[in-house]
């Protein structure tokens, strides 16, 4: 392998054979313990042994990966950085270049290089202001886009490069930034609904829960149907025990 590529190989992956995990939760645990690493990742062995499989899986070293993996919403992520630097190391494509183009809204970005052995030129689909605002990206409360849209369209795009020509860096992951454009915004929870489905599930009866439907809102309709069903077979099962 190349010097200037960052990446190295481990020998065998963690969840391979009963010998390779014992060696990986060694491994992990040492890693663990370590306060150089993030805080997602400190006294905590089972992300750590996911980062190593990570890391194996990729070929890129562990340090790296756990420096590059950013846990949003429960979801892993790469940092676009990391996704850059992991494309320009590869040994399959010159180094990455940007290609920006337009103004306004159709202002945009382009990633490319040159895929060694064919010297073809490969590119992302082209990622402008437009498309960020009708996604939604743009609008945000604290994005990104509003205050460094050049560096986000240049992240984006390479984001896009990597998903098409080196999915096996991506690993189906999307980036730091991608998750922060598209998080879910909070649910509001129907308070009187959510009471209404306790009160329905301490009836006992049917005819405790028929007197109770014509105070419930219809999100809770659902649940009422299933609790009288229920009741109606427990019910029916009481008086073909009784015959």
């Amino acid at each position: 392998m190349e010097q200037n590529q960052i990446s190295i190989i481990p020998d065998t992956a963690a969840f391979s054979a009963p010998a390779q995990f014992e060696h990986s939760q060694r491994v992990a645990k040492m890693l663990a313990s370590s306060s150089l690493i993030p805080k997602e990742f400190q006294g905590n062995i089972q992300n750590t042994m996911i980062a190593l499989e990570i890391a194996n899986r990729i070929g890129a070293s562990p340090l790296m990966v756990m420096q590059n993996l950013y846990i949003v919403h429960g979801k892993p992520s790469w940092s676009s950085t990391f996704i850059i630097a992991a494309i320009n190391s590869c040994n399959k494509f010159s180094p990455l270049r940007f290609e920006v183009t337009g103004e306004g809204d159709n202002k945009g970005c382009v990633a490319w290089c040159l895929e060694k052995g064919t010297n073809e030129r490969l590119e992302s689909p082209r990622v402008n202001i437009e498309m960020a605002k009708k996604e939604g990206w743009f609008s945000k409360a604290g994005s990104k886009w509003q205050t460094m849209p050049e560096l986000m369209m240049r992240y984006r795009s390479a984001a896009f490069f990597g998903r098409l020509y080196a999915p096996e860096i991506m690993m189906g992951m999307q980036t730091f930034e991608e998750i922060q454009d598209v998080k879910a915004e909070p649910v509001k929870v129907d308070k009187e609904a959510e009471r209404a489905v306790l009160m329905i599930a301490d009836c006992k009866t049917v005819k405790e829960l028929m007197n109770l439907k014509e105070s419930l809102p219809e999100a809770a309709m659902g649940s009422y149907e299933v609790k009288l069903n229920h009741l109606m077979e427990n019910e029916m099962e009481v008086v073909h025990d009784i015959h």
